[in-house]
């Protein structure tokens, strides 16, 4: 005997051809991004102009919110900037206290590839994905987004060395 409610019979065709459209790729990937600025503390010259960690990550943030808002990038439409609280970690290698200043990012994304270029900065530490619940990619789908890590990270390693030599 059925349990009350499971008596109605279920076309499997049809459960799979609507799995097929909540799977297929979305028009456009909601998404929230957060980065943590590291503030390093800037000794004084002559008395005046130093920094505090605090100030220098305060400073950093507010640098790079004003990028995001003003900066457009191509397939990203950036909705909101939520500045977090300040938090200070001690750090044995400088053997000093370092203070982060965290910032999510809320924004619209084309597509995948889009959202790329945010995970292989350093500042990067999360990444919530918030709509769609699926998404179903193909085999050259995977592919074009191996490619696009790959480029972005050697991007970032030609920058840094480049910022290093000079």
């Amino acid at each position: 005997m059925l349990k009350p409610g499971f008596e109605k019979q279920v076309n499997l065709e049809e459960c799979r051809r609507i799995d097929e459209k909540e799977v297929a790729s979305p028009a456009r990937i909601r998404a929230k991004v957060r980065y943590d600025y590291r503030g390093k503390a800037r000794p004084s010259r002559f008395f005046f102009g130093g920094k505090s960690s605090e100030e220098m990550a305060v400073e950093l943030r507010e640098q790079q919110a004003a990028l995001w808002r003003n900066v457009p990038v191509k397939g990203i439409y950036v909705e909101d900037i939520i500045m977090g609280d300040l938090y200070t970690v001690y750090d044995e290698e400088t053997d000093s206290d370092v203070t982060f200043a965290p910032m999510e990012l809320e924004m619209m994304a084309d597509s995948l590839f889009n959202l790329v270029r945010f995970a292989v900065r350093d500042e990067f530490r999360r990444i919530k994905i918030m709509e769609p619940l699926r998404v179903g990619l193909t085999v050259q789908d995977m592919e074009q987004v191996f490619f696009e890590v790959h480029e972005q990270a050697k991007t970032q390693i030609q920058q840094k060395t480049k910022r290093y030599h000079d």
